[in-house]
């Protein structure tokens, strides 16, 4: 399914362009998407001006534009990590990563918007002490994480974190709800989901199929459970296994072409 991570962060969401783990989009970065820091620090590096508007062409103009991207989160990462630090020494902790605007109470809600706890690359480790939660949570974030080095890194460095017999719970779209749509002709409750969740342009089902595999740049890998499985126990878990829905994690509007899996840090 599409992810509406997009919809819901209108002029927040830090994605989209190929080489940026969130996916960082430079449209995205013109309209101030990366906050300001709190110093008031611009997160634009002091590179040398230089005419990129009329002397390069465009793709030296994108790799140009990308480079200030990074330094930028590469500023707002290490701040936050100092940051961080006020959850030293504790353990027990609930870790939800690419939080967007569903924040949970009692959580340590992690993404690169001004209303998480924290604004942090999650290229970088995460700056939590071993065994220190007991449950990390992520909703509609990991296909946005480039398949497979930087995901099996991330979820390396979840199984870290977690105390022995903590939780990873994931929610991705399910690939394989899209593959049996386009294969039964569109004629399903899905299809019908698609065409409401995706932009116009799409009319035909390959141009769904496209949407819900790219997203405009943003989706980086398409799971279905024998995939993810499969990542999460090389990752460290055991006992992983697709669950159902759960109201007391999951956001009720993404039911529909969710796959959802849970493992298990070995005791």
């Amino acid at each position: 399914m599409v992810d509406d991570y997009r919809h819901d962060r209108v002029g927040t969401s830090i994605r989209g362009a190929p080489t940026c783990y969130y996916g960082c989009d430079f449209q995205s970065i013109r309209n101030k998407a990366i906050p300001p820091l709190p110093d008031g620090e611009s997160h634009t590096p002091r590179l040398p001006n230089l005419k990129v508007t009329t002397v390069f062409p465009k793709h030296v103009r994108n790799a140009w534009r990308q480079l200030r991207v990074e330094y930028g989160l590469h500023r707002l990462h290490q701040k936050n990590v100092k940051a961080a630090q006020q959850y030293r020494g504790k353990t027990g902790q609930k870790l939800q990563l690419g939080c967007g605007p569903r924040l949970k109470e009692g959580w340590i809600n992690v993404d690169l918007i001004p209303q998480a706890d924290l604004m942090l690359d999650l290229r970088e480790p995460l700056p939590f002490d071993t065994d220190s939660c007991s449950i990390v949570y992520a909703e509609h974030f990991l296909e946005h994480v480039d398949y497979p080095g930087p995901a099996s890194e991330l979820l390396k460095e979840c199984a870290r974190v977690l105390s022995p017999g903590g939780t990873i719970s994931l929610a991705v779209p399910d690939i394989e709800l899209v593959m049996k749509s386009y294969v039964n002709g569109g004629d399903d409750k899905y299809y019908d989901a698609q065409r409401r969740w995706h932009p116009d342009w799409c009319v035909t089902q390959a141009e769904h199929v496209n949407y819900n595999f790219r997203q405009d740049g943003q989706h980086r890998f398409a799971y279905d459970f024998e995939t993810l499985a499969r990542l999460v126990t090389e990752c460290g878990f055991t006992d992983v296994k697709r669950r159902e829905f759960d109201p007391e994690l999951d956001s009720e509007d993404r039911i529909t072409g969710s796959l959802y899996i849970e493992g298990r840090l070995p005791e």
